[in-house]
């Protein structure tokens, strides 16, 4: 079972989740899990897979169960960084192991650059960074597309946009942008309007997420190991392409996963992975393999 404690900091109050004694029993660094927009609910059955780890999950601010009292809206890795920076610091374990998802990866990624001394090693996976790509403007208009269906008809005719640019085998080509609309109906989803427009994933809130620059040359000096992740399943689609991009940059090769892009996830949230596979590998390329 989970501690959850709460860490107020500026502009926010940052909720997480504590698997495990602080500081760790066996002195082994902490591993710090982290999505965007996913929440801490996310990892808890990849947290359950280190029993002998003290491991944290946190929500990002204005995310699941942490308050934002900064008057913003927008979900920038910079602020998120500094936040897990924050939340590091008042761990008072010293540098962690860090798994960041997604958004997460690209969260991971910046606090490695500004805070080189917080993370022994991070595995970042699949960083959804359209700067990557060599289609990269192509990738902001397809973004785009999708963002104006969730502004223009709702949330389910805006999520069945995002769920086709991320199933998408390949570059974006123009039979990418001349296929019809998708119907929301065909991934369950409602074709009504409930008049919401702040979805974190679908509204601009997010755009600095993908819009995201990498430092390079930040990243390639820091002492922080730093692992770009991919899973086997995700093909050649959006994610794949921009982990692999990631890795390219930062002059490796990006290190195969089981599963697809919530590989780590069990059935809770209707998406499975493989979550014992993933787990193993996880603790392989943190134990140095």
């Amino acid at each position: 079972m989970a501690e959850t404690k709460v860490l107020p900091v500026d502009g926010a109050e940052i909720a997480y989740d504590v698997y495990g004694p602080l500081p760790p029993a066996d002195g082994r660094p902490v591993i710090l899990m982290f999505g965007q927009p996913m929440d801490a609910s996310g990892f808890r059955a990849l947290a359950a897979r280190f029993p002998d780890r003290t491991v944290v999950a946190y929500d990002p601010r204005g995310l699941g169960r942490s308050t934002r009292s900064d008057g913003r809206t927008d979900n920038t890795p910079q602020t998120q960084a500094e936040d897990l920076h924050a939340l590091i610091t008042a761990l008072g374990t010293g540098p962690v192991d860090a798994f960041g998802s997604s958004g997460g990866a690209v969260t991971g990624l910046q606090l490695v650059t500004a805070h080189p001394e917080d993370v022994v090693t991070l595995v970042a996976h699949e960083p959804p960074i359209n700067g990557v790509l060599p289609d990269a403007a192509a990738a902001d208009r397809a973004s785009k597309q999708f963002r104006e269906a969730y502004q223009a008809k709702g949330w389910g005719h805006g999520m069945a946009g995002f769920m086709a640019l991320g199933s998408w085998q390949g570059e974006f080509t123009d039979e990418y942008f001349t296929q019809p609309a998708p119907d929301p109906a065909m991934f369950g989803m409602p074709t009504e309007d409930d008049g919401s427009r702040d979805d974190p994933l679908l509204s601009d809130s997010s755009l600095a997420v993908i819009d995201y620059e990498l430092d390079v040359d930040a990243l390639t000096a820091a002492p922080t190991r730093v692992v770009v992740a991919v899973g086997e399943e995700t093909g050649d689609t959006y994610t794949a392409r921009t982990g692999h991009g990631t890795a390219k940059a930062l002059g490796q090769e990006a290190t195969i996963f089981p599963g697809h892009h919530g590989g780590f996830l069990d059935g809770e949230f209707g998406w499975p992975g493989k979550p014992d596979e993933f787990a193993a590998k996880l603790r392989e390329v943190l134990d140095g393999g």
